[in-house]
This record gives C-alpha cells, sequence and structure tokens, in this order.
C-alpha cells in the first residue's frame, strides 16, 4: 500500500506548479479577464488554489471571498482563510451568508443535506457575483478526487470557471501545498465542506482519503479491475465498490445538461 502512495505523489511539483500556473495566466488572457476570484476556507484546496493564482497572475488579480455562515464555520477556518490572504497579501471581503441562507429559509422546508447544498449555491452566487463586478473569472478549488466520488455541490462549488487542481488527487494536493509553503497546519487539516456543522469529508465517505486516492489511483491511472486493485491494496472489495458506486451515480455532476434531440 505505502509503495503505491509513494508513486501518486513522487512528483515533480515544480513543474506542476508551473504548468497550472501557465493554466491559470492562460485561461485569463483568453478570457480578456482582469484576474480570479476564488472562495477562500481556510483549508487545503482552497489556500494552494490562492497560492498557485497569485504566482500566475501577482497578487492583485486575486481577490479572495471568505464566506463563512457563523453558525456553522468554524472560527479557526475563518482565521486560517484570513492568514493565507495576509501571507499572500491579497484584497479580500468576508460576508457571513448566515442571514442571507436564514432568509431563504425562511421560505422553505427544513433538510440538512438541501440546506448544506443551498450554502454551497449562495456562496457561488457571490462568487460569480463580485466576477462580474470585476470581469473576473470565478477559480474553483475542486481536486480530482472530490471531482470523480462526486463529493461537491452541483452548481455550488462545481459551479466554476477553471479548475487548476482537477489532475490532482487530495493527497497530491497535500504534496504540492507543501512545495508552495502553505501553512503546515493548513496542509494536514481535516478536510471538510462545512455545509452543516460537525460535517467531516472522511466521516461522511467512510474512509480516508489515502484509501480514497488509491482505489481511484488503482481503477483509473493503472487500469485495474476493483478485485485485483482489492488484493493489491489490501481494502476489502466492498468498499471499492462503494467508492467506483458514488463515481457512476454522480456523473451526471461531470457532465452537461443533457438536451432533447429533435429528428
Amino acid at each position: 500500500m505505502l509503495d503505491l502512495l509513494e508513486k501518486m505523489t513522487k512528483l515533480d511539483f515544480k513543474r506542476i506548479s508551473k504548468g497550472i500556473e501557465d493554466f491559470i495566466k492562460s485561461k485569463v488572457l483568453e478570457a480578456n479577464s482582469s484576474g480570479v476570484v476564488l472562495g477562500l476556507s481556510g483549508g487545503l484546496d482552497s489556500s494552494t488554489a490562492a497560492y498557485l493564482a497569485v504566482r500566475a497572475l501577482g497578487k492583485d488579480s486575486v481577490l479572495g471571498l471568505l464566506l463563512p455562515d457563523s453558525r456553522v464555520t468554524p472560527s479557526n477556518d475563518v482565521e486560517d482563510a484570513k492568514a493565507v490572504a495576509d501571507e499572500l497579501q491579497i484584497k479580500t471581503i468576508t460576508i457571513d451568508i448566515s442571514n442571507i441562507h436564514r432568509a431563504y429559509m425562511n421560505y422553505l422546508q427544513p433538510h440538512r443535506l438541501a440546506e448544506g447544498n443551498l450554502r454551497a449555491r449562495i456562496r457561488m452566487s457571490i462568487l460569480y457575483y463580485y466576477a462580474n463586478l470585476l470581469n473576473r473569472l470565478v477559480l474553483g478549488t475542486g481536486d480530482r478526487s472530490e471531482l470523480l466520488i462526486g463529493y461537491f455541490t452541483k452548481y455550488g462549488d462545481g459551479g466554476v470557471d477553471l479548475l487548476p487542481l482537477a489532475e490532482l488527487y487530495k493527497t497530491q494536493v497535500r504534496f504540492l501545498a507543501s512545495y508552495l509553503n502553505v501553512p503546515k497546519r493548513i496542509v494536514a487539516k481535516k478536510s471538510s465542506p462545512r455545509l452543516w456543522a460537525g460535517q467531516m469529508a472522511e466521516d461522511e465517505l467512510g474512509m480516508s482519503y489515502e484509501d480514497i486516492d488509491q482505489i481511484l489511483y488503482s481503477i483509473f491511472d493503472l487500469k485495474m479491475k476493483p478485485e485485483e486493485a482489492s488484493n493489491i491494496l489490501n481494502i476489502p472489495l466492498d468498499k471499492i465498490n462503494s467508492v467506483l458506486s458514488r463515481c457512476r451515480a454522480t456523473e451526471h455532476k461531470r457532465l452537461p445538461p443533457p438536451s432533447a434531440t429533435i429528428v
């Protein structure tokens, strides 16, 4: 198992960083845009994306939006997001979305999952507001692990203009973050979308990202059969199939909306 993790993460992160920076720069130029806006959550992915954006575009072309819901977002996440912004010297805007969310819920039936996804979609709307206002692109922060298993909100954090981390698994992003000198406490932080109080990604998914990434890497990169991956990774086949089931069930999130064919 360790050998496979090492194989996944033994990469030339200097080259990868440069490639992502060039990608960000080219997309901004193609769109005749003045820069990017991104949500700063204080987590691994958003912090890494911010570091890359500043390296690509310069600090004046990156706006960080801090969009906590004070009822569910831990204060240390906000502090970490501010620390990243201070380190990068980028401008930020902070909006507590709790009142916006509460206004919606004055008219809607309570439901934890639906309310959590609503928070993600409120954040997306605010990001696009500032992108429109400033002629900028919305920089997505999703990684390949989250995208493949559909662990994102459709038209929420999945609603973006470009995805610089989309080819890197979560464990690879951690190594890239270390290369970029993202604060160690953020590199080591457990992932959470913070869509409701106490939400933690690995608890919800039922396994660690190290296991999830090895499964995904085995199936999608090394083209193994599930049974072969189970034997090599020493991970029960039912867990392998659970991850693949998530991939299949969330395919609609990764595709454009289907349209009718009129003959």
